[in-house]
């Protein structure tokens, strides 16, 4: 299904990205040495409740999950790069904590994720790893303009991963969002120019470039949900809500 919004839902679809982007950023300076992963959990769901917004993971049962995933916020440290299910873990200095939220605000949704380095300053590696996904995240909202297509955002995101040399994994990528989390179309960070679905001002996409430091293979964790690097190494994540619009593309989940 794709839906195109109108005036109206795109006005509620930015109050939702608001609410995502604040709920981010505060837990964002909340995680320190020393945090329970669950109390990050508790803390979005807290934060949720009280803006009269929903869950989108809570009851989440795909096909590719051991569902219902039970939990407020997706969080993935260091080798784990999606879907992280919160557990009983406590952030260690350097650890590179992924936080991936997506919450419905009167029949809207708005999705998104941030990386970055708990504690210390982060290493050249896992700086040079956030920031890469950072700017091929600007550059698929860069190409996503009425009358482009879904493989000009693909192609725009995978130029950037690809150049600054990390392997890139299609399976899982961007999707279309509106009254549901996951809607077509399917935004792989990797793809050909001019293919795809036209976009049209009113449809509302959710872009996610993320990496792997040294392979695009993804195993899945114990839990049934957690995809980690099957290498073991470190992982980032970077995810904006944006709106079509006759301009271009609007970024609703933009930190105030």
């Amino acid at each position: 299904m794709i839906e195109i919004l109108n005036p109206d839902e795109l006005s509620r679809a930015r109050k939702t990205g608001a609410l995502v982007a604040d709920i981010l950023q505060s837990i964002k300076a909340r995680s320190t040495v020393g945090t329970n992963l669950l109390d990050i959990d508790r803390w979005a769901r807290t934060m949720i409740l009280e803006a009269g917004a929903k869950s989108c993971y809570v009851d989440y049962a795909p096909s590719f999950g051991r569902g219902p995933f039970g939990h407020y916020i997706c969080t993935s440290v260091n080798d784990a790069v999606l879907h992280g299910l919160p557990h009983d873990y406590v952030l260690a200095d350097g650890d590179l904590l992924t936080l991936d939220l997506a919450v419905s605000l009167k029949g809207i949704v708005a999705d998104s994720a941030i990386s970055f380095i708990v504690g210390k300053a982060p290493s050249p590696e896992s700086a040079a790893m956030i920031a890469v996904t950072e700017r091929a995240l600007a550059a698929g909202i860069a190409a996503a303009r009425p009358g482009a297509r879904i493989g000009d955002i693909s192609f725009a995101i995978g130029t950037v991963l690809t150049d600054a040399g990390y392997p890139v994994n299609t399976e899982f990528g961007g999707h279309g969002v509106g009254s549901t989390m996951h809607q077509d179309p399917h935004i792989t960070n990797s793809g050909r120019p001019g293919r795809g679905y036209k976009l049209r001002p009113g449809l509302l996409l959710a872009l996610e470039p993320w990496v792997m430091a040294d392979t695009a293979e993804l195993v899945t964790d114990a839990d049934g949900w957690t995809l980690r690097s099957a290498t073991g190494c470190r992982t980032a994540h970077s995810e904006h809500t944006v709106a079509i619009t006759d301009d271009g593309a609007e970024i609703l989940t933009l930190p105030k």
